[in-house]
């Protein structure tokens, strides 16, 4: 079945117009289909699939512009800069702001959303302790293809919580409410992290903290509260992430052997999308491969969110999937809590 056009993407992505998102996205498909603005900053993107989120892009970066001052009329439609203004009336403030960056916000759609939701961190650790339950391994070598800016290789920092079990630092600033229930916590050491991204986000900067934030939906107050105090542990405790596509990367860090009491992690989560198709194949190609050379575990969280309507999906059924070794063991928000074990 074919993709539907970007116009209906955009539309469908909430399927109401209740909060600001929401209303931007079917005022931007409007406008799209009537050849304004947006069919100038979305030229050469109608063929696109649904897993390229051209329209995360495109909110991400109006977003930018207006954390960085360049839009402070816009400011009061923003709750997460303290913005109380009713998101119905904030089209004809934001045409002009459009009109004023057609290049820049064009750019912004050549480039996959940077989300590095580190909500996700509470659905793979599941995963994780899964890993090591089977493996009976607890030194990890922990890898992350599509790693932005490593902010969930940090997640033996952060305090997560369910119902009867918790796991990680009780002085954590970060602090994960899974709601998942029946998970068992395992002890386990991280000795070693890095990543790789083919556009590595430095959260130390300002700019890229600005850059992080614009993917968050302003309205979601406690996502932006929760990569606030990410970003505060990744300064604090920074990881490596290096400049290579996936598969060129993983090739080279399973080339090494971490030694028979280390288990190697390979984890990702909701990149695949933006992987091209031969990219996945030899990703997973490279994964089989170092499975029989080495202690490996293979944990994904994938999977496109479906088309929505006012009350979101059903993430039961519809979350992404939270597998490993290709065995799906929960599924959660694409945001990460709550989570769903199989």
């Amino acid at each position: 079945m074919a993709d539907p056009s970007l116009a209906d993407q955009f539309r469908s992505h909430f399927g109401h117009r209740d909060h600001l998102y929401g209303v931007l996205l079917g005022e931007l498909a409007d406008d799209l289909d009537a050849g304004g603005v947006t069919a100038r900053i979305c030229e050469g993107y109608d063929e696109v699939s649904r897993g390229a989120a051209v329209q995360l892009r495109l909110l991400a970066g109006i977003f930018r512009i207006v954390l960085r001052g360049d839009a402070p009329a816009l400011e009061r439609f923003y709750p997460s800069l303290g913005g109380t203004a009713d998101p119905r009336d904030a089209w004809p403030a934001f045409r002009p702001v459009l009109e004023r960056h057609v290049g820049e916000l064009h750019d912004a759609l050549a480039k996959p959303p940077q989300t590095n939701e580190v909500g996700r961190s509470a659905c793979l650790v599941i995963g994780l302790f899964e890993a090591v339950r089977r493996t009976g391994l607890r030194r990890i070598r922990l890898l992350e293809p599509g790693a932005s800016a490593g902010l969930n290789l940090n997640v033996d920092r952060y305090r997560m919580v369910g119902p009867a079990w918790s796991w990680g630092p009780g002085n954590s600033p970060v602090c994960l409410d899974t709601k998942a229930v029946g998970v068992r916590p395992e002890p386990l050491t991280i000795i070693e992290r890095r990543g790789c991204d083919l556009d590595p986000v430095d959260a130390s900067t300002s700019d890229g903290g600005r850059y992080l934030t614009s993917y968050v939906w302003p309205f979601d107050l406690d996502r932006h509260r929760r990569l606030a105090t990410a970003l505060e542990v990744v300064r604090e405790h920074p990881v490596s992430i290096e400049r290579l596509a996936a598969s060129e990367w993983l090739d080279r860090q399973l080339a090494d052997d971490p030694g028979a009491e280390v288990l190697t992690v390979v984890w990702q989560s909701i990149t695949q999308q933006y992987w091209a198709a031969a990219e996945s194949a030899r990703v997973q190609e490279i994964v089989g491969a170092g499975r029989a050379q080495i202690a490996l575990a293979h944990i994904t969280m994938e999977g496109v969110p479906p088309a929505q309507t006012g009350g979101g999906y059903d993430i039961a059924t519809q979350g992404p999937e939270l597998a490993l070794d290709g065995e799906v063991i929960a599924r959660s928000h694409h945001h990460g809590p709550p989570i769903v074990l199989s």
